[in-house]
């Protein structure tokens, strides 16, 4: 059994390290500035987010074409696949040279490899959490892959660990090509991954059902026809996958963009607070996956569910009031108003169309809320008082008159630790709603269609509501001039997801052993 966690966790942590990666350097900007063609930092931010988002969005075909194999040819063997696949990806997003040397073909090819991570990502966790779910024995699934859990976030730890190795390793050549490095230490880790998994021997429940002929004969079709599945279905998709991948990733890489963003934290600094929090924090998805044996895999992803609701909101607050607590108080002392006719704002926009679209972009670059009023004319206030000059040079002045200190900054060590406090706060919540779940799913299914089933619904989930979330949240944002305001995009998620598990999740643990 350790073997068989061992090496479905490493792999799982190598494969997410390998997603996660890009996700680790666009929230530092380098992947907007060195692929995508723009003079306008937002719009690069936005591009690069789109990036990471064209990944997940790939994922669910990757579930329908390895949950296929899955169900058809084994566990072991398709997730060998998916990995190899991800491996090779990742590090061609690391040989890709950048946009001014060959053109719009360098974030055309960047789209193709995050396609292909995608893909294998999405046969790589079905497998993994289906396979450890398999080898455990009665009572204990719901710890045991919780470990697959937890790799998801040691995959995030992973990259930031290595970024800023690396970081501090190649500092003279950091921003012209060391941050390279990160991705093509991916072969390494696909090299270990391999060498671990081919150790491995097939399911047992897989080989059961392969003697006796009674695999399915086609698992897509059947994930849809077979009877009482579309429900399950329905619930896997938007009451477990959408509400636990949204929190996650408010979690891990809001906070992050959060910190290194519109708080002005410095990026090195954020990356350690975060991922020293999301160390700390790996614990809980092992306590609640071992909870769920005890009392349920419903109970705590439903209480996690309602205080995320509860929680979101304040815990945002308090990061923000200790990470830049003198650009919060100039923020509540001297608020800035953009006042205009009709103050247009479109953040995918290389130039704005009007004048006080252009102050907000200003202003949107340096991370400041503002709020608009409409008035004839286009005016700008900062406190109360009038910004005679406009340009960016005078609206600078302007800030920097008001308390406004916009360079990167190092938190006070008790400020970090209230932070790291809330992060954990988070990842408590993540860990109630994320701990429990590969049990739960692998639990919800028939066997001979368990990979597909499971796969599709968690796959179009996570990729579509928690893929796109860096991007919706940084464009609500980017239009609001509320860095609090992309919050309510995981809000509403988190509140459909209550409402779907409450009224469909039925409770698997006593009914439904994942060995039967």
């Amino acid at each position: 059994m350790r073997l068989v966690i061992g090496a479905s966790s490493l792999g799982t942590v190598f494969e997410w390290y390998d997603f996660f990666i890009y996700g680790t350097l666009a929230a530092s900007g380098i992947i907007g500035r060195t692929f995508f063609p723009a003079g306008n930092e937002v719009l690069q931010t936005l591009l690069a987010w789109a990036g990471f988002a064209v990944g997940f969005g790939f994922r669910p075909l990757g579930a329908v074409l390895f949950g296929y194999l899955g169900d058809k040819l084994g566990r072991k063997y398709t997730f060998l696949v998916t990995i190899t696949l991800m491996g090779v990806a990742t590090a061609g997003v690391g040989l890709v040279p950048s946009y001014a040397a060959i053109g719009m073909a360098a974030p055309v090819l960047i789209i193709l490899l995050r396609i292909c991570q995608g893909l294998a990502l999405g046969g790589e966790y079905g497998g993994a959490a289906i396979y450890v779910a398999e080898h455990s024995p009665p009572g204990r699934a719901g710890f045991h892959t919780s470990f697959i859990q937890a790799s998801v976030v040691g995959g995030f730890i992973l990259s930031l660990a290595v970024v800023l190795l690396s970081k501090f390793a190649l500092a003279g050549v950091w921003d012209s090509w060391g941050w390279r490095v990160p991705f093509l230490f991916s072969i390494l880790l696909l090299a270990i991954s391999l060498w671990m998994r081919l150790k491995l021997s097939e399911s047992p429940v897989f080989k059961a059902m392969k003697e006796a002929g009674e695999t399915a004969a086609n698992p897509f079709i059947e994930s849809f026809t077979y009877p009482g599945n579309g429900k399950r279905l329905f619930v896997a998709l938007f009451g477990i996958a959408a509400g636990l991948t949204v929190i996650w990733y408010t979690s891990m890489f809001s906070v992050l963009s959060f910190l290194s963003g519109p708080m002005r934290l410095d990026p090195t600094a954020a990356q350690l607070i975060t991922g020293g929090s999301a160390i700390l924090g790996m614990g809980f998805f092992l306590f609640f996956g071992h909870l769920s044996d005890r009392i349920g895999r419903k109970i705590p992803i439903v209480a996690g569910y309602a205080l995320t609701l509860v929680l979101l909101f304040p815990l945002f607050w308090v990061i923000g009031s200790a990470a830049n607590p003198e650009l919060a108080k100039a923020a509540r002392r001297a608020p800035v108003v953009v006042s205009g006719p009709q103050c247009g704002y479109d953040p995918f926009a290389a130039k704005q169309a009007d004048e006080c679209g252009k102050l907000l972009d200003h202003f949107s670059k340096k991370g400041v809320a503002y709020t608009t009023t409409r008035a004839p004319a286009v005016t700008v206030s900062v406190g109360g008082v009038p910004v005679a000059d406009t340009d960016p040079a005078g609206l600078d002045a302007a800030l920097a008159a008001a308390g406004y200190d916009l360079k990167p900054m190092v938190p006070p060590v008790g400020n970090i630790a209230i932070i790291a406090l809330a992060i954990l706060a988070l990842m408590a919540l993540s860990g109630a709603t994320y701990g429990p779940v590969a049990a739960l799913l692998s639990e919800m299914f028939p066997s001979k269609i368990r990979y597909s089933s499971m796969s599709i619904p968690y796959h179009i989930g996570t990729g579509y509501f928690g893929g796109f979330l860096p991007l919706i949240s940084q464009y609500i944002v980017a239009r609001t001039g509320n860095p609090y305001a992309g919050l309510w995009y995981t809000f509403a998620v988190v509140a459909m997801a209550l409402a779907v598990t409450a009224w469909g999740l039925k409770e698997t643990v006593a009914r439904a052993p994942a060995r039967r």
